[in-house]
């Protein structure tokens, strides 16, 4: 596969069993997922019923090349403390995400998790959409990619795509809001899918929100014709300004989620005050979990 530039993407079939910190080169899962072909040295780990891959935004870019060149749909999901809870309740979220042919990681939450589970996952294996868009829409640009957005509200659009045609003024974009009825089938669905398909986008960002949005793409990815989906979130609201972009010292130190709070109590007060305590239900019966089959093993040692 050649990458930017010429790069050429190493991509190979590895199967590696999972080494001693718990963290796979490549798990069975994920070689199933990407049909065999999957980034070289990706490291990946599963936890508490997640999923996560340690992709870079580098690896993201690649993966999107390839399905581009390959013309071949993929999608890139990603995984915050917000999905882990909604999992346990929701089991269309689950099948999004057994279905995902990637997942990154985007909450710290996520890190520190693996990381007291003793999977050495690293804070910068961290990427969100505040440090991924601008990269991917200037690969995008650079490439030719054709990409469209849909979610967010209509002013957000509006505002957003005045200031991305500006900032990429000869990126092929394709913009619709998300305040439509989603049901498979309802009129206003159909004609957002007839109008992304005659786009036939590269690369389809999809800003609606949790679950929503993964519910969308589950329901509707048999009917696309881009090449990768991305479950966006509030990408455009920060590139619009209707929500302030946190510091990125702050996304660094793990204190992102107290700048959102702060700026947005009202909506997430819940997501970052009461959910975390049922995440740490879930951590505390993985560490149990993980201490009594220790005792096991070193019982059969004896």
């Amino acid at each position: 596969m050649l990458g930017d530039g010429g790069t050429v993407v190493q991509l190979h079939d590895a199967r590696a069993e999972p080494d001693s910190g718990g963290l796979r080169q490549v798990s069975h899962l994920q070689a199933r997922r990407a049909g065999g072909a999957v980034l070289a040295g990706l490291r990946s780990a599963e936890f508490c019923g997640v999923h996560v891959d340690a992709l870079s935004i580098a690896d993201i870019e690649r993966l999107i090349a390839q399905a581009v060149e390959d013309a071949r749909q993929i999608v890139i999901a990603h995984h915050n403390l917000h999905s882990v809870r909604l999992m346990s309740t929701d089991q269309r979220m689950q099948v999004f995400y057994e279905q995902a042919d990637w997942v990154h990681v985007d909450g710290m939450g996520i890190v520190a998790m693996a990381r007291l589970l003793g999977r050495p996952l690293r804070p910068a294996d961290r990427v969100t959409y505040v440090d991924l868009l601008a990269p991917l829409l200037e690969g995008a640009q650079r490439r030719g990619w054709r990409v469209a957005f849909l979610g967010w509200r209509p002013e957000v659009v509006e505002q957003a795509r005045v200031v991305l045609a500006e900032r990429y003024p000869t990126l092929e974009q394709f913009y619709h809001h998300g305040y439509f009825d989603p049901s498979p089938g309802s009129a206003e669905d159909d004609r957002v899918v007839d109008a992304l398909n005659a786009f036939a986008p590269d690369l389809l960002l999809v800003g609606m929100g949790m679950p929503r949005q993964e519910h969308w793409i589950l329901e509707h990815r048999p009917l696309l014709r881009a090449k990768a989906i991305l479950p966006a979130g509030a990408c455009l609201d920060y590139v619009a300004g209707a929500v302030p972009t946190p510091p990125r010292v702050l996304g660094r130190t793990g204190l992102e989620w107290l700048y959102r709070l702060v700026c947005e109590p009202r909506r997430l007060w819940r997501r970052y005050l009461v959910e975390p305590w049922f995440v740490a239900r879930l951590l505390a019966q993985e560490l149990a979990g993980q201490a009594t089959e220790g005792r096991r093993q070193q019982g059969r040692r004896r």
